[in-house]
């Protein structure tokens, strides 16, 4: 009995000092602790206000308080994407508008797909909601789109390259993967203007062909179809096809001069104007050797022959020469000219 008890008063002795060491290791940890609850609270907020958004738009739109708090300022366990535009009409930013639309279909194909999570975000901050986030970055120019990774600072591949890759749903959900690890299965929603036009190209075929069943000679008719072969090689070569892939920007308006730039600047990029300029330029030449090869091939008077031919020299020497302009302005460096530079 007498041992019993002196274990039990080691035992109640023992048990301040016990205390004591608890105390000392919660004083220890106690604030590394309690920072890292803080840290993962303030991060569960913002996951779930970005998420709250994101279920009632796709794209959320910030300003410069939002940007900074959920974009800008750790902690992050998520990425967002960024487009910085200006859409309202007196900006008079007719890319940034095309861009919007293309960043939206992203968006949607993301936000209702069966693999959106948190991991990623998107976002808009437009300048008029957030000029200072624009002078934060040093940013002037418009649209611009950049990754804003879960860990770390953007870096040089986190900034698309909207001149040279356009600005097409595709083509960002290509970036948005190389940067992100995210894939992102582009869904558009239903075009049917490609399939009107196709039924209006039969249904005026079917009908020639029953309106003159009875002499197809038409059909045979050999400037016709070099006509439509023409227009077709003309389009292709002026760079209709590229366009139709990448999505590149009609014409790029800076915006601070307002000057409207419709040849792009390197010869890895264009605009869609610059193709329809391309296809003015080269239709001019080859009416000008069409009007050249008739001059010397018809049977009209001399008189005529001399006009066709002086006139198919100009088109070919004019046309010929924006063309080797325009040529210049893209391969810097490139020492030929013909009438002008």
């Amino acid at each position: 009995m007498g041992a019993r008890h002196r274990g039990d008063g080691a035992a109640m002795a023992a048990l301040p000092v016990l205390a004591l060491l608890l105390l000392l290791l919660a004083a220890w940890g106690g604030p590394g602790a309690a920072a890292q609850k803080r840290k993962e609270m303030v991060l569960s907020e913002k996951v779930s206000q970005l998420m709250e958004w994101a279920s009632k738009r796709s794209v959320i739109r910030m300003n410069g308080d939002k940007f900074r708090r959920l974009v800008k300022a750790p902690p992050r366990n998520y990425s967002v994407i960024v487009m910085f535009t200006a859409l309202q009409p007196h900006r008079q930013c007719v890319v940034c508008k095309q861009a919007d639309e293309e960043y939206q279909i992203l968006a949607n194909s993301w936000r209702y797909s069966s693999a959106f999570t948190n991991k990623i975000f998107f976002a808009m901050v437009d300048f008029d909601e957030g000029s200072d986030v624009f002078q934060m970055l040093n940013m002037n120019s418009a649209p611009t789109f950049i990754n804003f990774p879960a860990k770390g600072k953007p870096k040089r591949g986190d900034t698309y390259e909207l001149q040279v890759r356009g600005f097409a749903a595709e083509q960002l959900a290509r970036w948005v993967a190389d940067r992100t690890d995210v894939n992102i299965r582009v869904i558009r929603p239903p075009n049917y203007a490609g399939p009107l036009m196709l039924g209006l190209l039969l249904a005026v075929i079917g009908g020639l062909v029953y309106l003159r069943g009875s002499n197809l000679d038409f059909l045979y008719n050999k400037t016709g179809w070099a006509f439509a072969a023409l227009c077709f090689v003309l389009a292709m070569t002026s760079g209709q096809m590229w366009n139709h892939i990448r999505g590149p920007p009609y014409a790029h308006k800076n915006p601070h001069t307002g000057q409207v730039n419709y040849i792009h600047g390197s010869s890895q990029a264009q605009f869609v104007a610059e193709t329809h300029i391309v296809l003015l330029f080269n239709g001019g030449v080859t009416l000008g050797m069409v009007l050249l090869h008739e001059a010397a091939t018809s049977d009209m008077d001399v008189g005529k022959r001399k006009i066709m031919c002086i006139a198919g020299i100009g088109l070919v020497v004019l046309f010929f020469s924006w063309l080797l302009s325009v040529f210049r302005s893209k391969y810097h460096g490139y020492p030929y000219s013909f009438l002008m530079s």
